[in-house]
């Protein structure tokens, strides 16, 4: 019963982390910010490290790390957004510090924390397998925003992913959009890491929907096929570290990978491929 309990927790953070992997990461890839997710997947660490060092100095339970990776990853989006904006021509420099700030400030936080804390291996690694009701009701919130978002918002999230200066002449307003699709890049990367951490969130973003574009032309299918893509890899990933005894966020994220450069392979052999349209 109690293993039946776990998967059934493992398999319901699963579906959320995909659905809105598959959508979120398809926009990331579309419009080519897989390094600015990056940042902010990293970035999130200091926001971890702050709450938890204030958690266990101070003995505050409700400042969970989450929160903090929640208000970072967010920070981060604004910040990078507008440095993406203002600063094109050097943005992979700033964004660069961005990450390595970002990482530094969780590392001096915990290193400052009391006590042993063996959670935040969970958070930068994945702790899937210890997934709670709580934490599967914050999943399900994350993941009803970020999909509400996307309806309400889809059609001009695609004019400032394909063409930002039709958009621009079309009078969408650009700069909000794109400060709030970064923002759901935010939020959907604080949902990976309950799954697969800090560390290895960047796969499951990006490389699903990398693979769903090479057999789509059209983003809605793209998605659609990207959700499937990163909840059947999850799946495999966990039955693979089950089996194994590995680290079930380390195994998904290399079974990711593999599916990807394998995926590669198999285009280049067939010299196949699609081009993305809306």
């Amino acid at each position: 019963m109690i293993i039946s309990s776990f998967f059934f927790m493992a398999l319901a953070a699963t579906f959320f982390t995909s659905l809105s992997a598959g959508i979120i990461g398809s926009y990331v890839v579309v419009k080519r910010i897989v390094f600015i997710s990056g940042s902010i997947a990293h970035s999130v660490l200091g926001g971890m490290g702050l709450f938890l060092f204030l958690n266990k100095t101070y003995d505050l339970p409700w400042l969970s790390p989450t929160y903090g990776a929640l208000l970072f990853a967010i920070l981060s989006a604004i910040l990078i957004g507008w440095i993406h904006l203002k600063f094109s021509e050097r943005e992979d420099t700033v964004i660069g510090a961005i990450w390595a700030s970002g990482m530094s400030l969780g590392v001096i936080f915990i290193s400052l924390t009391p006590g042993y804390t063996p959670e935040l291996l969970h958070f930068l690694f994945g702790n899937i397998l210890w997934t709670t009701p709580i934490d599967l009701l914050r999943l399900g919130i994350l993941a009803a925003i970020i999909i509400t978002f996307t309806l309400i918002y889809h059609k001009k999230f695609l004019a400032i992913c394909f063409d930002e200066r039709q958009a621009y002449l079309q009078k969408i307003p650009v700069v909000p959009l794109y400060f709030l699709l970064l923002s759901l890049v935010a939020l959907t990367t604080v949902l990976l890491i309950q799954v697969i951490g800090a560390i290895l969130v960047i796969a499951a973003l990006t490389l699903p929907p990398a693979i769903a574009g090479r057999y789509t032309s059209n983003l809605k299918k793209m998605m659609g096929l990207a959700i499937l893509i990163g909840f059947g890899l999850s799946l495999l990933g966990l039955f693979l570290s089950f089996t194994f005894n590995l680290p079930p966020g380390a195994t998904i994220a290399l079974t990711t990978t593999a599916t990807y450069i394998l995926n590669l392979l198999f285009i280049k052999t067939i010299g196949s491929g699609k081009r993305i349209k809306g």
